[in-house]
């Protein structure tokens, strides 16, 4: 009797354990994201260069949902591939990949509604598209798909090279690519460098201020991800390059390449948070170099922003404390955003111990 009763509770966790993904069935989860992702890149691009559109069966359509079907027949096969071993119901579901399942159905439904709006409203060839109903429950929906490396990894207990980490990161990547589709009026990659030149050089017709609010807009988007990924496993080296080259792969596109300058300043500035990163080694267990990491890596990005734009026209702003004052804001707003994904620790238990009696600490809460 007595050595029965653990039985059905060993049972009930066996049938209750969820699945989790290996690591290349992440990779290639990021690598069909990718695809799908790279429809909408192609979809971005021609609403920003072929004017005209007036159907919903275009080259760049087939190439987005075509990306689509092939995330969900890879989700469908792997789920298949735990039924095979006998499981039933969710517990087929591979960890991290429950919300991609009904993320699909939504972004199935949505589609179909795409279509039917743009058949009874025609084609949207302005900032409209942004706002459309079945335009947002596809973003929603590309939102939760692209991720799902990033929810798988989130169970792994130290990725802590970029080899191990690089699906989640490309995920991320390809989440902030996407989020700036439909921020594209806040998004400061899309301006050439005679642009922000001019923009900082009169305050009149709200150029400043437009080109200010895009700089905070991009500014977030851009470092968010990177805290996020610091905070919970660190930065390897490239992975703040990894997260941001599909970001400008994307304004590149919307742009027809007319911002490459631009482009190329953010992309030298991804570089160097990555060596950042490595200098400063921001971890959840480290909060003051989390904090100064949050505030270097937008005075160096808006800096070298700037100053390539200038040097690219061949002069300065002409409003100097426009030019000089954006970057410091922008590393402002970065200690800010640092300081709520890490509020747990202050500079008090910090300072007078070292970097070891921080991080001990730090565990010790945890």
């Amino acid at each position: 009797m007595g050595s029965s009763s653990p039985a059905p509770a060993r049972s009930a966790e066996i049938r209750s354990d969820r699945p989790r993904a290996t690591r290349a069935q992440d990779g290639v989860m990021a690598l069909v994201s990718l695809w799908l992702i790279s429809g909408l890149v192609l979809d971005a691009w021609a609403h920003s260069n072929r004017p005209g559109l007036e159907t919903f069966f275009t080259p760049w359509h087939a190439v987005f949902y075509s990306g689509f079907a092939a995330t969900a027949g890879w989700v469908a096969w792997l789920v298949w591939r735990q039924r095979r071993a006998g499981r039933r119901g969710w517990a087929a579901v591979p960890l991290g990949y429950g919300p991609t399942v009904l993320a699909l159905v939504v972004f199935g439904l949505s589609g179909v509604a795409d279509m039917v709006w743009h058949t009874v409203f025609g084609i949207e060839e302005s900032i409209d598209i942004l706002f459309s109903p079945s335009h947002l429950g596809l973003a929603v929906a590309m939102g939760v798909i692209v991720t799902t490396p990033v929810r798988s990894i989130w169970h792994d207990p130290a990725p802590d090279t970029l080899a191990r980490l690089w699906p989640a990161l490309l995920g991320i990547g390809l989440a902030v690519a996407e989020i700036m589709v439909f921020l594209e009026y806040g998004n400061a990659l899309l301006m050439r460098a005679n642009w922000i030149v001019t923009g900082l050089s009169s305050t009149e017709n709200n150029s400043a201020a437009t080109l200010a609010v895009r700089m905070l807009v991009t500014n977030a988007a851009l470092l968010l991800p990177l805290l996020f990924v610091a905070r919970r496993w660190g930065l390897p080296p490239g992975a703040a390059t990894l997260c941001t080259v599909p970001v400008l792969v994307l304004s590149g596109a919307e742009t027809g390449g007319r911002n490459m300058s631009t482009l190329l300043s953010v992309l030298v500035a991804a570089m160097g948070a990555d060596v950042l990163a490595r200098a400063l080694r921001p971890e959840a267990g480290r909060p003051r170099a989390f904090w100064a990491f949050a505030a270097a890596v937008p005075l160096f990005t808006w800096s070298l922003y700037l100053g390539v734009a200038s040097a690219a026209v061949g002069r300065l702003p002409e409003i100097p404390e426009l030019w000089t004052g954006a970057p410091i804001v922008a590393s402002a707003v970065g200690l800010l955003l640092g300081a709520l994904m890490l509020p747990g620790a202050s500079l008090d238990q910090t300072a007078g111990s070292g970097c070891g009696a921080a991080v001990s600490d730090a565990s010790a809460r945890s």
